[in-house]
């Protein structure tokens, strides 16, 4: 990939988004662009991590495994969001596994280049500082989903929060942007592949949600309401 055709890319990623045509010159020099395969495993859980990740392209997901070899799944990220920061900044290591969930191309920067920007970008700072405030909010959410016993309350939690990051609105109610698998859905939820088809038909029956040819999950246009009059 040439300069110009990174710089288009870099340029709408809301962390760059401060840079000016000479900043994002003198970034593309200093950028290694990486091609990863399906299923390839980008960081390992406990490595040392030195390099920032930006997707340009595709998704991964990050998850925890137990000794049992049981994964669950932190968070998920898609173009352009970033990952492995959090290493370059306390120095410690990456507290779990991110790999890719379909073919996907990063731009990668050093940790030495990681902290030239936030010293010479006061804005990159402050996006920084909402970006991890944000992931820290999501992961206490996701703590709460396992808070509750029933499968069908854990299910309508985790949809409730994929619907403030990935929900859209249409005229027949809220449309999950994401595509999840039912391994993904019960890897978010704590719960089993097949608790998660149960449940999902039962919703379906109910008129709660609709999956869609593409196995898209559309909520129905009083689903949040609902549920949250009744405390989930």
């Amino acid at each position: 990939m040439d300069d110009k055709s990174l710089i288009e890319k870099l340029k709408p990623i809301p962390f760059f988004a401060s840079l000016t045509e000479n900043d994002f010159s003198q970034l593309s020099g200093k950028i290694k662009i990486k091609q990863f395969r399906k299923n390839e495993i980008i960081l390992y859980e406990e490595d040392t991590n030195e390099y920032m990740y930006t997707i340009l392209q595709g998704k991964v997901k990050v998850v925890q495994i137990s000794e049992e070899g049981k994964e669950t799944i932190l968070a998920i990220h898609r173009t352009g969001d970033f990952f492995g920061e959090m290493s370059l900044i306390d120095g410690k290591t990456v507290p779990a596994t991110v790999l890719s969930t379909e073919n996907t191309l990063c731009a990668i920067i050093s940790k030495g280049d990681f902290y030239s920007l936030l010293y010479s970008q006061e804005k990159i700072v402050e996006r920084l500082l909402q970006i991890l405030c944000s992931r820290l909010r999501n992961s206490w959410d996701m703590i709460q989903i396992l808070n509750f016993k029933n499968a069908s309350q854990r299910l309508k939690m985790l949809f409730y929060l994929l619907s403030e990051e990935y929900g859209k609105k249409t005229d027949d109610g809220i449309m999950l942007d994401i595509k999840l698998t039912h391994r993904d859905i019960a890897n978010m939820a704590g719960i089993t592949r097949e608790t998660v088809t149960r449940v999902l038909d039962k919703m379906q029956k109910d008129k709660e949600i609709a999956v869609l040819k593409n196995k898209a999950i559309r909520l129905s246009p009083d689903f949040l309401q609902k549920d949250l009059r009744e405390g989930l």
